[in-house]
């Protein structure tokens, strides 16, 4: 059988084949002067330029058969499957391809691994497999996504050999549905194998859930119902589990134990109820586990424990942040607070939230005049990290609450907050834009190759760090030492060179930093002196410069050291992995002579802090300080300051800022000073998201607003403030809100009455949830009854989910929580063999079923190495290629054989004479004296048939009568010569006569047209 065969995409056009019969018809009829060997040819030539010719109309295309097949195994590497087993599947698979492959026809074979997700461990390749443990590391193996794994094995198989698929799982899936993606597999003629693998049916104690009510209110009593199954092993006698139940309660990082007793679990559910009572309003988390006595009673720890979460609401609550370097400065802001009934829980910025779900017991937060980071050393610098600054912006942006910054003289951009995503969750910008403000700062960065564990890793980190707190009118440079010497890493103005402006060079200032080699510096001096001299030239209000070495080079010049004093340039050191005590003394020294500070770190992961600590340096023109006080003025009415004195007390000072160019943004309040207002700014807020956010430049009294203290509305206006930036605690009325996680989903239902019970219909409601990895998750809330509203999210990963429904404009939020303390992958301990029969039931277009493998044991087991996943069964693979093209290119070949054909007459004598002499036959002699003289004979005829054709036409003038009439009787013509009638004239002796008949018939006729 050939492997190729034709077909056609468009065989319409082969109906034009039925042209043929007329296309012969008129080639006999015109063709018939050629002879009948060369009018057949032409013929032939004719019919196959106008089949191919349609061949290429209809789209002629080569289909190349194929019985190769080629097999890709998909096992199942997801944690419900034994460690032992996940190997014995490789084993099965090499001993499987090795006997069954076959080479000659070029068989293929690979390896696909899934859990979580679907990686390739091996293509296909036609080889055997030799490997002895799986390569490909999958770290998400808590989910089965079987349905990944079959979508990439279809895409990973060659289209031009049979497929076939060998799942080898326990069908557990939790992601994902195979059930209808089997249908496109199958479809597309792929043929399904499965190799169950059977889990063990050992004991198995699994915490299923806490369940709590959906309404609990302060100070009343509730039951909690701890539910626990234990899975017995079948066919045996079922026989109790012995162990101990624990239950805490988690209120931020408040911890509590509930209930810890010794318990014995019968087989199947368990319940154990417990009462409680909340006397706090505040977000709690439940978590309950079980201790097994013996580890043999218990196959997987991770299903032991389960978390339930619940908010309990009250008054208003607070969170005040404030710098633990100025404790006590926001005192009289809480207590006043208080005195509103605003409740409020001060937090330093060295014991920070850990949790999204922490910040879920307050309606807004304030970050009371604290910096990002603060300290005096490597152990003293703390910081907001870039989570927890996350964790702000979704709490007010996703979920409704407050947020409030107070100024002071580490707040805004003076306090290194900007380029973070609470700039820009504020109404104002912390960078100054406005040229005739001139807050500017120099810095300078002196690299030093550190001999620390990924010292240039490091290095480039923390001048990225220190580059991207900097303002965008501010001045930076880097100077590190290569085989040239010193050398600034970028360039800038001739005036300060080496120093550039952040603004319009920051992404390239990066992008250097990242290509930065530091080599080890011999000495300090030539590179402090070339820092000095730029920093002194620079336009900068503030100007700094750090230097970060191992203090091996030499000490500076005292004259370079007395530039720095005298140009009031402070320096910082940072020594990292320092040898010995000569080389801190060295470090320290330069930073105690220009009043910088001195750190001394063993680890690379805090230097990004202390150089975002060190970069504030200058920031600090963003402080406007006024010693003979400033008046605020009230510049736009707004309701949080409704029945407040226009009048306000003097302030002398505030942190400058930018007002963001939005209509959403409204100043409330400004200073007279400076002249620009864009950077007047002293009260601002806007709605953010479902939150709210202001800022308050000023303080709150310890400094700068010391005579608010004592004014008659300092209460009233801080309060107002606030209120207005919190969460609505009001009465949620008869709004209901529940949650329950289920096949991989969590569902929220909302029940809705009004005042006398009705049900509310037809509301909006605006609804949002946040993962365990802060990421907005879609969430719409549709009604599917009166009264009821229900919306659903994927639980992909376990942790903590945050929901916030707001059921109506005006209406108080409901909030809620729920926890998935482990992947469904360790709730089932039987294999689903439903699963397994729909796979392998599913007939592939043009092949037959499947088929159920024996499954696998603790070792590979013959009968399950003897099946032949290599079989037939399957429909061959065709590989099509259009062919039309080369088929035009044949018939325009073609066509010109026919024009030769009609062209040209060939003489083919020669081919009998040709055979005649292979056959080994000469000519006689007579024979080819007759040859000549009859050549001879033609060649003399044919020179006298020239020569009295030339003698014909020749022109001899005579004379002749012009009224005499010459007549011409055709009918005279006869085999001799001419008879002229009478009168007529009589030819020239000269001229010779027509000697044949095809002279004498030519010579009459011309002398008719004469006598016309």
């Amino acid at each position: 059988m050939l492997p190729y065969r034709i077909s056609f995409e468009h065989p319409t056009f082969l109906w034009l084949l039925l042209g043929l019969p007329i296309l012969w018809y008129l080639g006999i009829e015109s063709l018939g002067v050629l002879g009948k060997f060369r009018r057949s040819l032409a013929l032939v030539f004719r019919t196959l330029v106008w089949t191919i010719l349609v061949f290429a109309l209809a789209g002629v295309q080569l289909v190349r058969v194929s019985d190769r097949i080629t097999v890709m195994y998909v096992l199942d590497q997801s944690e419900s499957i034994p460690v032992a087993k996940r190997q014995v599947m490789l084993d099965y698979v090499v001993r499987n391809v090795k006997r069954h492959r076959d080479a000659r026809r070029g068989d293929k074979a690979g390896i696909i691994v899934f859990g979580r997700d679907a990686s390739v461990e091996i293509p296909p390749f036609d080889d055997e497999i030799r490997l002895r443990r799986l390569e490909t590391l999958l770290q998400r193996g808590d989910a089965t996504n079987l349905e990944s794994a079959l979508n990439l094995a279809q895409a990973t198989m060659p289209e031009d050999t049979s497929r076939r698929i060998v799942v080898v799982t326990d069908g557990n899936e939790n992601l994902g549905q195979a059930r209808k993606l089997v249908a496109r597999v199958a479809a597309a003629g792929i043929g399904i194998d499965v190799v169950p693998v059977m889990l063990d049916a050992k004991s198995e104690v699994l915490v299923e859930k806490i369940d709590l009510p959906t309404d609990i209110r302060k100070g009343q009593p509730f039951e909690a119902r701890i539910v626990v199954n234990n899975y017995t092993d079948t066919g045996e006698t079922s026989t109790p589990t012995k162990g101990k139940i624990r239950v805490k309660q988690k209120e931020g990082k408040e911890e509590s134990i509930l209930l810890e007793r010794e318990i014995t679990l019968d087989p199947g559910k368990n319940v154990f109820p417990l009462r409680h009572t909340i006397d706090r309003p505040a977000p709690y988390v439940y978590e309950a586990e079980f201790v097994p006595d013996s580890r043999e009673e218990d196959g997987i720890r991770q299903n032991n424990s389960a978390t339930a979460y619940t908010h309990v609401r009250g008054q208003g609550r607070v969170l005040l942040i404030e710098d633990r370097q100025n404790e006590g400065d926001f005192s009289l802001l809480a207590s006043k607070l208080l005195d509103n009934n605003i409740e409020v829980v001060i937090q330093s910025n060295d014991d920070l939230f850990g949790s999204l779900a922490e910040l879920q017991a307050y309606d807004a937060v304030i970050l009371a005049g604290v910096p990002r980071t603060t300290g005096g050393s490597d152990n003293e610098i703390v910081s907001f990290s870039d989570e927890q600054i996350e964790m702000l912006v979704r709490n007010t942006q996703q979920l409704g609450a407050g947020l409030l910054m107070i100024g002071g003289p580490e707040a805004f951009g003076a306090g290194g907050w900007t380029g973070t995503e609470i700039e820009k969750a504020m109404p104002v910008d912390f960078q100054i834009k406005n040229a005739k403000v001139r807050a500017v700062g120099a810095l300078a960065l002196i690299m030093h190759a550190s001999e620390m564990a990924d010292g240039n890793y490091w290095q480039k980190q923390i001048c990225k760090a220190a580059i991207e707190q900097l303002g965008t009118s501010d001045f930076a440079g880097v100077l590190h030492w290569n085989f040239s010497g010193d050398a600034w890493l970028w360039g800038g103005d001739p005036r300060w060179s080496g120093l550039a402006e952040v603004g319009p060079n920051r992404r390239v200032m990066l992008s250097r930093v990242s290509r930065m080699t530091p080599g080890d510096m011999p000495q300090f001096d030539p590179a402090m002196n070339m820092a000095v001299k730029s920093l002194n030239n620079v336009p900068a209000s503030v100007k700094h410069c750090i230097i970060i070495s191992d203090g091996d080079p030499s000490a500076p010049n005292p004259n370079t050291m007395n530039a720095f004093v005298n140009g009031k340039i402070s320096i910082s050191t940072v020594a990292v992995a320092s040898h010995g005590l000569q080389g801190s003394q060295r470090l320290q020294q330069i930073a105690n002579q220009t009043g910088g500070k001195y750190y001394s770190v063993k680890s690379g992961r805090a230097l990004p802090r202390i150089f975002q600590h060190e970069a504030r340096r200058v920031s600090k023109p963003l402080v406007y300080e006024a010693a003979d006080g400033l008046v605020p003025q009230v510049v736009f009415p707004h309701a949080m300051l409704d029945g407040i004195d226009r009048d306000l007390p003097p302030i002398t000072g505030f942190v400058m800022t930018q007002t963001k160019d939005s209509p959403l943004a409204q100043v409330l309040i400004q200073s007279p000073r400076p002249e620009q207002p864009e950077n007047a700014t002293i009260l601002a807020a806007w709605t953010y998201g479902l939150g709210r956010t202001a800022v308050l430049t000023t303080d709150a009294g310890a400094r700068w607003a010391s005579t608010w203290t004592e004014w008659d509305n300092y209460e009233k206006f801080h309060s107002q403030l606030v209120r207005w930036l919190m969460r609505p605690t009001g009465d949620t009325g008869k709004f209901t809100i529940a949650t329950a996680v289920k096949d991989g989903e969590v569902q929220v239902v909302v029940n809705a009455l009004t005042k006398d019970d009705d049900f509310l219909d037809f509301l909006e409601m605006n609804a949002t949830a946040l993962d365990p990895g802060l990421n907005p998750m879609p969430l719409e809330m549709r009604q599917t009854a009166p009264g009821r509203y229900v919306g659903s999210f994927p639980a992909s990963g376990a942790g903590s989910y945050l929901v916030n429904v707001v059921p109506g404009a005006g209406a108080a939020p409901l909030r809620t929580g729920v926890t998935v303390p482990y992947s469904d992958e360790y709730r089932v301990r039987e294999t689903n063999m439903a699963l397994i029969e729909t796979l392998a039931a599913t007939e592939p277009e043009g092949g037959e079923p499947g088929e159920i493998n024996p499954p696998l044991e603790q070792r590979t087991s013959e009968d399950l190495v003897a099946t032949d996943p290599f079989r037939g069964g399957l429909a061959l693979a065709r590989s099509i290629r259009d062919a039309w093209p080369w088929f035009v290119l044949g018939a325009c070949c073609l066509f010109l054989g026919d024009v030769m054909v009609r062209r040209i007459a060939f003489d083919f004598t020669w081919v009998g004479q040709t055979i005649k002499r292979l056959r080994g036959e000469k000519d006689t002699s007579e024979d080819a004296v007759t040859r000549l003289d009859a050549l001879r004979k033609n060649k003399s005829q044919l020179d006298e048939d020239l020569q009295k054709r030339r003698a014909s036409v020749r022109f001899e003038p005579t004379s002749v009568d012009s009224t005499e009439n010459t007549q011409v009787d055709l009918s005279d013509l006869g085999d001799g010569a001419s008879k002229p009638k009478p009168g007529s004239s009589t030819p020239d002796s000269s001229t010779p006569a027509p000697s044949s008949y095809t002279e004498r018939l030519l010579e009459a006729k011309k002398r008719a047209r004469k006598d016309k």
